[in-house]
Order: structure tokens, then C-alpha cells, then sequence
């Protein structure tokens, strides 16, 4: 064989090499790819014609044929987070099954992709006639409100308090290094100190301070213990010159707290009503017209009423979103 033959043979042999590797990597990487669970993300809604009334779905179980997953439930806001066996592939054909007590089951067949999955469910309760076949309408339920009670401070001005002192010192004197000194350090300073007492259970706001007499613009404040107020405010002053005098003076006001009642209306869509409650709201209740009757239904830690289904979300700030669905048989005014 000759040179040009050798040399093409090791070219074959690397090309043969290099493929060979190729393939291995492209085995290890699918090798890895099964080795890393697949997590499907999307959310459950209402089907509706109108998008106003496609309300999150919670408690809706999600699971995939085959045991291909575990089950999970959608949360308040309808999400879901499925992570799917091991050895499942990008491309996969794959079928989700979505279920829930007051919706018609549902079966999603499609091939394993990052997307997000927006699944609709179609509800098997809708606004209809009182299922016991009367032909009356159902229950109207009207004039729906959330009442609770928070806690306020409220403050009310009894009056003012007002000082005087004085920085006492004398101007043009080398500081010579003994403090307290100018802010340049060349002349003899003095400290001047006062505070007001607002009393208990009272606290000072709009507090200040005025040079009111004396070479003032060789003044400063040192320390500033009033501007933020409260029941004991304090100042110092730093004098370089000669005296000087201030007027500290503040309001005095004398907070309450006490409860007050306040009410609110919730959003309706369809079948369904949403509200929320601030993180200082108590002893919530809805008040609502059940065929014109006047009834105040309470809300608890897990709101349960007669004629709708409830789910409640606590937010970071420890507001409560709430969001309720009509039971089948009745319906909003």
C-alpha cells in the first residue's frame, strides 16, 4: 500500500472515530435528558364565552395516563405543577387527565413540551332552573355585602407646648483644640440642650426649632432628637459665637384606637363573586338577600356558606383574597 492508500485509510478510521463519538454523545445526552424529571406547568379555568367569567379553577386534580405522574391539585389561583416520571421525553405523546366534582372530566392528549397548558373545563352546574325539576327559578341570592371591623388610631390636638434657652457663650475665642469647637475647629463653641415632656399618653408631632435671637447664623444643630416626635423630644445646639437664644415648640396630640366597621362589595362575573379583606380585618360576614330575606352569613378561617363554594388565599401581606362559586341551585340577582 502506498502513502496516498495509508493516508486515506486514516482518515476513514478518524472520520469512523469521530462518529463513533458523535454517537456516544448523543446516547449519554438522551441518557440524561430521561435521567431528568419533566415538570409541566399551566392552569386550570372555567370555560366561559366570556373571558370576564373564566374563573381560576382550585382542587382541580391533574394527573397523567398510564402512571406517567403523580396526582396533583390546582391551587387558589388554578396552577398546577406536574413532574412527570423519569425516562418521559421532549416529544412524548402523553395524556393528562383533569377532574374535578363540579366540572366535566376532561382528557388532554398532547406530545411533552415546555408550554404552558391552559385547560378549560366546562362546568356541570350552570345558571340554571332548581334542579328538582319544579320549573321555578332557583334561589336568587342579591344585594350581596362584606362587612368587617378593623382597629383605627385616630389623634386629636389638646394643644402646644413651647421652650426657650439659650446657648451662652462668647464669640472670637481661638478654640485652641479644647472641644467642643467650630465646625472648622478655630473657635471656642458651647453646647446648649433642651427637651419637652408631652405627658402620658400623649405624644408630640410638627415639631421645631428657631434661632430667635443672637448671631444665628453661627449655629447649628448638633443633635436632633425632635423631628420625628413622640411623648419625649430633645435638641442640642452648637454656638460658636455669642449667645444666642431658641424656641423649641411642638403640637401635643392624644392618640385613640377604637374599631370601626366598614363594608365593601364584591365583583361579580357569572356564577362567580370575588373580594378581599385587608390584613387587619375582623369578624368578617357577607349579608346577603336569599329570595329577599335578609341574612348574615359569618366567615371563618375556612369560609363555608349555603349557597356557594369558597376558596381563600392569604397573600404575603396577610390579606385574604376570596373568591366564591354559586352552589347548583341558585342564582345572582
Amino acid at each position: 500500500m502506498n502513502d496516498k492508500g495509508a493516508a486515506v485509510l486514516r482518515v476513514l478510521a478518524l472520520l469512523g472515530l469521530a462518529a463513533a463519538v458523535a454517537a456516544a454523545v448523543i446516547v449519554l445526552r438522551i441518557r440524561q435528558r430521561a435521567e431528568v424529571p419533566i415538570v409541566l406547568r399551566g392552569a386550570v379555568i372555567k370555560q366561559s364565552a366570556d373571558t370576564r367569567d373564566e374563573s381560576p379553577i382550585a382542587n382541580a386534580e391533574i394527573s397523567a395516563a398510564d402512571g406517567l405522574s403523580g396526582t396533583v391539585k390546582s391551587d387558589f389561583a388554578g396552577a398546577f405543577r406536574i413532574t412527570l416520571r423519569k425516562g418521559v421525553l421532549p416529544g412524548q405523546p402523553i395524556t393528562l387527565l383533569f377532574r374535578h366534582p363540579d366540572y366535566a372530566p376532561l382528557d388532554v392528549k398532547e406530545n411533552v413540551t415546555d408550554q404552558l397548558y391552559v385547560v378549560k373545563l366546562a362546568p356541570l352546574h350552570g345558571q340554571v332552573e332548581d334542579e328538582v325539576g319544579s320549573g321555578q327559578p332557583g334561589t336568587v341570592v342579591g344585594n350581596i355585602m362584606v362587612r368587617y371591623s378593623t382597629v383605627i388610631t385616630s389623634t386629636e390636638n389638646i394643644g402646644s407646648a413651647v421652650k426657650t434657652f439659650q446657648a451662652i457663650n462668647t464669640g472670637n475665642v481661638p478654640c485652641e483644640k479644647e472641644q467642643p469647637c467650630s465646625p472648622d475647629g478655630k473657635w471656642k463653641a458651647v453646647l446648649a440642650s433642651a427637651s419637652l415632656d408631652a405627658g402620658e399618653g400623649n405624644v408630640f408631632a410638627n415639631a421645631r426649632v428657631t434661632c430667635i435671637a443672637g448671631p444665628c447664623p453661627f449655629t447649628a444643630i448638633q443633635s436632633d432628637g425632635f423631628s420625628r416626635g413622640g411623648r419625649s423630644i430633645k435638641v442640642s445646639i452648637l454656638n460658636w459665637s455669642d449667645t444666642t437664644t431658641f424656641l423649641l415648640q411642638a403640637e401635643v396630640y392624644r392618640p385613640t384606637i377604637g374599631n370601626t366597621t366598614r363594608q365593601s362589595y364584591p365583583v361579580i362575573f357569572g356564577q362567580a363573586m370575588n373580594f378581599t379583606l385587608p390584613n387587619t380585618a375582623e369578624g368578617p360576614s357577607i349579608e346577603a338577600e336569599l329570595n329577599g330575606t335578609r341574612i348574615v352569613f359569618p366567615l371563618g378561617p375556612a369560609p363555608m356558606l349555603s349557597w356557594a363554594d369558597c376558596n381563600v388565599r392569604v397573600e404575603r401581606n396577610q390579606a385574604k383574597d376570596y373568591r366564591c362559586e354559586l352552589k347548583p341551585g341558585f342564582k345572582f340577582k
